[in-house]
């Protein structure tokens, strides 16, 4: 069931929260949170702090096994972040783009390799962090966060100009921009990753032996390029916001 609940505590704020199926609920004061996700992204980070640990515990200067793996996406986030920022400005963001990369990918990859559903919830079931929209708006706004401190950093409040270039009628349509980004990156996440899971499990649901394996391996790939996709978009938009506009 696909629902969207609004509350307006004390006049003050209007709180919306768009919910897809049925979920675990932990109750922090008046606040509600999806608990399954916060599971599974607690599982998502302890296999990156893991294999963090132990890639770098005995480092060498010819890398061998872990370590050479690490550094290979090292290289390829920094490669990555050189290519969409520039090479003055692409090694601060290394570290910004290699985080949302790889928690994105690890996240959709244990939707499709973890056995999540064989773990019984009082209420809900677990999945990937990513297959919850409410992940992937905060990714959405961390992006966003990010691109705004970017260019203020660089050019101050002469940062601002980008919204009247090149002409001042289109600060409108430089502003919507600016909201569109996130919702873009949002929900193209979302989407992907939720019908993915949706079709392999009606898949496996109808035919359980041999049809889904093709399409569960077609999503393995998907979900990598998803996570491609939303790292080079996020280092798109932060070189979009420090460059030069004449």
């Amino acid at each position: 069931m696909f629902s969207i609940l609004c509350s307006f505590p004390d006049s003050f704020f209007s709180f919306a929260e768009v919910s897809v199926g049925q979920h675990l609920y932990w109750t922090f004061g008046e606040y509600q949170v999806h608990a399954q996700v916060l599971i599974t992204s607690w599982v998502v980070f302890s296999i990156l702090i893991l294999l963090s640990l132990s890639a770098n515990r005995n480092l060498s200067l010819e890398p061998q096994g872990l370590q050479n793996f690490t550094e290979y996406i090292t290289e390829f986030i920094r490669d990555l972040a050189k290519t969409q920022i520039g090479e003055a400005d692409g090694t601060s963001w290394v570290p910004f783009l290699g985080t949302i990369f790889l928690f994105v990918f690890v996240s959709n990859w244990s939707g499709a390799l973890l056995p999540w559903k064989i773990i019984e919830l009082p209420n809900g079931e677990l999945a990937a962090p990513t297959n919850d929209i409410n992940t992937t708006v905060a990714l959405a706004l961390l992006t966003s966060f990010a691109y705004f401190f970017a260019g203020f950093q660089k050019k101050g409040l002469n940062y601002f100009k980008r919204y009247i270039s090149p002409v001042a009628f289109l600060l409108p349509i430089n502003v919507l921009e600016d909201f569109t980004k996130p919702l873009s990156l949002s929900f193209r996440l979302f989407g992907n990753i939720l019908a993915d899971e949706l079709v392999v499990g009606v898949l496996i649901t109808l035919v359980p032996l041999i049809v889904p394996i093709p399409l569960m391996l077609l999503g393995l790939f998907t979900s990598a390029i998803q996570a491609l996709v939303f790292s080079t978009l996020a280092g798109a938009y932060i070189g979009e916001s420090i460059e030069d506009h004449h």
